[in-house]
C-alpha cells in the first residue's frame, strides 16, 4: 500500500511537472508572437509616417497628382474624409478636388500622431524584450511605460489642437472635425499603471537588501 502511494506520488509530480513544462513553452511562444507584432506595427507606422510626410509636401508641391489619390472615390454631397486615430477632418469638395490646405493641416497632425503610434509600439516591443529573461521592475521598463502614457494622451491633444488650427485658418464652416478623447482616460490608466511598477521595483530592492543583509548577518 506503501509503495503504491509513493508511485501515486511521483506520477502527480510528474504530470504536475509537464504541466508547468507546457505552460511555460505557451508563455515563450506567446512572448515571442507578442514581440513580432509589436516589432511589426512599429515598422508599419514608420512607412505610414514617412508616407504621409511625402503626401503633405506634395500637397504643397504636386497639388494635382495627390488630389486625384485623395478625392478619386469622393462624392460631391459627402466631401472626403480623413481620419487616423480618432483625429478626423471632413473635407468638402470645390469644383470636383480637395482644398490642399485641408490635406497639408492634416498631414502635419496625422505625421505626429502616428510618429507617437509608432513609439508607443517601441517601447511595448523593448519592455518585452528587457522582461523576457529578468523582471520586468526595471528603471528602463518604468521609463517607457511612463512615455507610453504620455504618448497615449499627447495623440487626442494634439487631435485637439489641430482641430483648432483647422477652424481657425479654414473657417468654421468650411470644414467638419471631431476628436476621440480615449486616449486621456488610457493614458491615465498606464500612468497610474507606472506607479504600481515603480511600487514593485522598489520593494524587489528591498527584499533584495534583506537577503544580502541577512547572508553578512548569517556569516
Amino acid at each position: 500500500m506503501l509503495y503504491f502511494n509513493c508511485q501515486k506520488d511521483k506520477a502527480t509530480e510528474m504530470m504536475k511537472n509537464i504541466r508547468k513544462i507546457k505552460e511555460n513553452k505557451m508563455m515563450k511562444d506567446v512572448v515571442k508572437i507578442a514581440k513580432v507584432v509589436t516589432k511589426i506595427l512599429e515598422v508599419f507606422h514608420w512607412v505610414a509616417v514617412i508616407l504621409m510626410i511625402v503626401a503633405t509636401v506634395c500637397s504643397l508641391t504636386a497639388t494635382d497628382w495627390v488630389k486625384y489619390f485623395v478625392g478619386f472615390d469622393a462624392k460631391e454631397c459627402c466631401g472626403v474624409e480623413l481620419s487616423v486615430y480618432g483625429f478626423e477632418i471632413i473635407a468638402p469638395l470645390k469644383n470636383g478636388s480637395v482644398d490642399m490646405t485641408v490635406l497639408f493641416l492634416f498631414g502635419i497632425g496625422a505625421v505626429m500622431i502616428l510618429s507617437f503610434m509608432a513609439m508607443v509600439f517601441r517601447n511595448i516591443n523593448l519592455i518585452i524584450k528587457k522582461s523576457e529573461d529578468s523582471t520586468p521592475f526595471q528603471a528602463d521598463n518604468i521609463r517607457m511605460l511612463k512615455e507610453i502614457g504620455i504618448y497615449a494622451i499627447a495623440i487626442p491633444v494634439i487631435s485637439l489642437i489641430m482641430s483648432v488650427v483647422c477652424r481657425v485658418i479654414l473657417g468654421v464652416d468650411a470644414v467638419e472635425t471631431s476628436v476621440n478623447v480615449y486616449g486621456f482616460s488610457m493614458g491615465i490608466i498606464i500612468l497610474c499603471l507606472t506607479q504600481f511598477f515603480v511600487y514593485g521595483a522598489r520593494l524587489e530592492k528591498d527584499v533584495e537588501g534583506f537577503c544580502k543583509g541577512g547572508c553578512l548577518w548569517g556569516k
